[in-house]
């Protein structure tokens, strides 16, 4: 029996050439798209489940509750991880990072102690030796036990010992970092390199916190919060109940006490204010969109669902085709159906038969979808920024995808085989049926839910293009154009930088120089500070804002503008090293309404003498942040405003000047739009998958809008000969055609409008700055889907109002 569905099923492909094609083709381009999403998504739901005893390992989160906006956090006291494992019997052991850049991670120079050249490295962070506890890090050289115990120690990852000691065991080595040779550093082993599939896989560096202190009395301090802490709990600890237990011991034993220590105006309110919950390490990567943790990448669950939500809609899209161009074809096996049944066939027997063709149209598009999936994978990884494989070694992978063609190939042909197996004989050979064309309510629906997708995705490509040309347009309040950063010049020393200053200046291509950590883009340094009016620390409640290093170049540099006061000047500088220029913001938070000459303190006294316009330092998904600009000297970058003519002999001339003051350290340059268009580069990112899935949700749905339409003439051939015979003209006939099909696509626009308004409202309310979604927008993507539609139906449409009315005819 199932030998002779096959042959029945093998001999209506090859007899339908069109129809299969389209089947089978809408299917395995849809089948593509699902696989490559289902291996982003798998990759991205198996971040930090590699530890052992994963399940019982925590990051320590606050939640602050501000007149019910609740700000979300990671960064605590030095002192916090100890007191919860002194206090807390349910914690196995604490541990903390330092990934702030302000302190010294992130990137450095770095070199053997026996060689002269520094190398530029990426991914360092302080850490204690609790963490490698924690994490359970497995170890290539030395012990993990005590990798770390012992101040100036360090743990490498173990591509980075094959890059510094080949084929050697680099425990007890010496290193330095950013040339500094009075702190040197011992390798105290070499861990697994940490999986991509972790929250802290960048880190290639732990340095230990033994004997580190970021300032006199730092590691004692309550008030200083710098440290993410992650907790390894007890089994069975109740994680609920111990979060209320760990709130109540720490707000009450030493946040209260620290806050009425300081002085603080209603302590007590602003005490009841935080809570402290956990965070499992294996929700980092998904569940932290609304967390700040500034150093650490992570994905967001949300397009985790968004994406989820496309591979859906592209495949019912492609099981829509299978089903209409099923039934659309009814009354062309009807007979067959009458036939058999006749002959004494069972109902049963043709669904199995109709289910058994289903499951093998299924299956030659799972083959060819997995092989589209394999062809386009390269694209996918540039567009989604991953390096994703196909599982081929998988055993399972094999097995999973035959269940799934077997399991959509049943609910694709499930509804097809109910319908045409339920024909009844004498209906059919007395010619009464001809179901295909005369009910085409459910085939309606499905064309219009096929439009409906597809209208959304090119309402939603529009509005992210549109807000994506916004944030890399828009005036940010500083010039980012033509502004070279020079990398790593700390090794230096500060009179040779301030040397190197004054000889770049001397370029003529060179408009104007700066030296500060501190730039309007990410990957730069951060300082956050509490600043209060000189005075009033007991009376008001404390404003938070950036404290910024920069010298008296950085105004003129960067292109900022100063609406009040005047800039920094060596020629003042014994007055300036006090003096502070604030941004609007921070005059705005502080209420000065005249603010030259103003006293205001953040632990020091300083004294304001400019504003300077507001500007962007971080990402548009925020308003502009309070910020105060103080003189110093933070010489880790070199910003150099170049003149746009001849480019490259002036990055030329710059690096003549930076090898004479440093031979032994390769020049390291980026450009302030590159940077500045890396914040957001994930929104490119979202912008380039939309159009991508949106044009192949189009291409699958006018496939089987092709076939229908083609199935439509040849159902309304004599119709048309009649209606030639009586006078319609080419361009009357291919209206008629065209024009029921152009009512569903007007239909979709009217219910994708809303919803595409709605889930794109949604998604620019992560935005500060957002672009409306204005009417133009809807009309012209309804614009696109009706001429994408009268383009794919028209060629069948003029098609068969050319043909002559004698061939059809003739049979009557």
């Amino acid at each position: 029996m199932i030998r002779n569905y096959l042959k029945i099923a093998i001999r209506q492909l090859r007899k339908q050439k069109l129809y299969a094609a389209i089947k089978i083709g809408g299917f395995a381009l849809g089948i593509a798209a699902c696989l490559l999403i289902a291996l982003y998504i798998r990759e991205e739901t198996s971040y930090d489940k590699s530890y052992p005893d994963a399940n019982r390992i925590y990051r320590v989160v606050g939640y602050f509750n501000d007149n019910g906006k609740v700000n979300k956090g990671t960064d605590w006291p030095a002192p916090m991880a100890k007191a919860i494992k002194a206090d807390l019997p349910e914690v196995e052991n604490a541990g903390r990072l330092m990934p702030n850049s302000l302190m010294g991670a992130g990137n450095n120079e770095l070199k053997r102690a026996d060689q002269a050249q520094n190398t530029f490295e990426d991914g360092f962070t302080f850490a204690d030796q609790e963490m490698l506890n924690i994490l359970k890090l497995p170890m290539v050289y030395g012990k993990r036990e005590d990798a770390l115990k012992d101040p100036l120690s360090m743990v490498i990852s173990k591509s980075k010992a094959d890059k510094y000691f080949l084929g050697q065991d680099p425990v007890g080595k010496i290193m330095y970092i950013n040339n500094d040779k009075t702190r040197p550093f011992k390798i105290g082993g070499v861990m697994q390199d940490i999986p991509e599939t972790s929250h802290l896989h960048k880190f290639n560096f732990l340095v230990t916190m033994a004997g580190q202190e970021f300032g006199t009395g730092e590691q004692n301090n309550w008030g200083n919060y710098n440290y993410p802490i992650y907790l390894s709990m007890r089994p069975g600890t109740k994680i609920a109940q111990f979060e209320n237990k760990l709130t109540t011991d720490l707000v009450k034993n030493y946040f209260l006490p620290q806050l009425n220590k300081d002085g603080v105006k209603d302590a007590e309110k602003l005490a009841a204010k935080l809570s402290i919950h956990l965070q499992p390490v294996s929700d980092i990567n998904l569940y932290s969109y609304d967390i700040d943790d500034n150093e650490i990448p992570h994905s967001d669950i949300r397009f985790i669902w968004l994406f989820g939500a496309i591979a859906s809609f592209i495949l019912v899209i492609a099981c829509i085709n299978f089903v209409n161009l099923s039934t659309a074809k009814s009354a062309n096996r009807a007979k067959e159906v009458g036939l058999r049944k006749v002959v004494g066939s069972y109902r049963s027997h043709l669904i199995n038969q109709f289910l058994t063709e289903s499951i093998i149209y299924s299956v030659i598009s799972f083959i060819l979808g997995i092989l589209v999936a394999w062809l386009l994978l390269p694209y996918f990884n540039t567009l989604a920024s991953k390096t994703l494989i196909m599982p081929w070694h998988e055993w399972l992978f094999i097995p999973i995808i035959l269940i799934s063609a077997v399991i959509v190939g049943v609910i694709a042909g499930l509804y097809p085989a109910f319908y045409l197996s339920g024909f009844k004989p004498i209906q059919v050979l007395k010619s009464s049926i001809s179901t295909g064309s005369k009910s085409p309510l459910l085939r309606n629906s499905l064309v219009v839910f096929q439009f409906t997708a597809s209208i959304i995705l090119i309402i939603s490509t529009i509005v992210i293009y549109n807000e994506t040309h916004l944030i890399l347009n828009r005036k940010v309040g500083f010039d980012k154009d033509q502004v070279m950063i020079l990398q790593g010049a700390n090794t230096l020393g500060d009179d040779n930088v301030k040397i190197l200053k004054t000889e770049l200046s001397k370029i003529a291509s060179v408009k104007s120089v700066s030296i500060s950590d501190y730039l309007p883009v990410n990957g730069t340094k951060r300082n956050g500070n509490t600043f209060f009016n000189e005075g009033r620390t007991k009376i008001d409640a404390g404003v938070g804002g950036q404290f910024w290093q920069i010298d008296d170049t950085y105004l003129k540099t960067l292109g900022m503008k100063l609406v009040a006061g005047r800039n920094f000047s060596y020629a003042t500088i014994a007055t300036d090293e006090r003096g502070l220029i604030i941004n609007q913001t921070m005059a705005k938070k502080l209420n000065l309404k005249d603010p030259i000459g103003k006293r205001i303190t953040n632990g020091g006294i300083f004294t304001v003498i400019g504003v300077v316009k507001d500007f962007n330092f971080e990402s548009m998904r925020s308003d502009v942040q309070p910020l105060a600009l103080h003189f110093g000297l933070s010489p880790s970058m070199v910003s150099v405003k170049i003149s746009g003519s001849d480019v490259q002999n002036t990055i030329a001339n710059i690096s003549a000047v930076w090898r004479k003051y440093s031979p032994d350290q390769p020049i390291r340059y980026t450009f302030l739009d590159e940077q500045f268009a890396v914040m957001y580069a994930d929104v490119q990112r979202t912008g380039h998958i939309f159009t991508s899935f949106a044009v192949l949700a189009i291409i699958i749905a006018c496939l089987g809008l092709f076939a229908l339409s083609a199935f439509m003439a040849e159902q309304r051939s004599k119709e048309i000969g009649i209606r030639k015979v009586l006078g319609a003209t080419v361009s009357s006939i291919t209206t008629l055609l065209s024009m029921d099909f152009v009512k569903l696509v007007l239909i979709a626009i009217l219910i994708a409008s809303p919803i595409a308004w709605y889930g794109m409202n949604k998604w620019l309310q992560d935005f500060a700055y957002k672009v409306p979604i204005s009417w133009w927008i809807f009309v012209l993507s309804g614009l696109a889907a009706i001429v994408i539609a009268l383009l794919t139906v028209s060629f069948q449409s003029i098609k068969a109002a050319l043909m002559n009315p004698v061939k059809r005819l003739k049979s009557e």
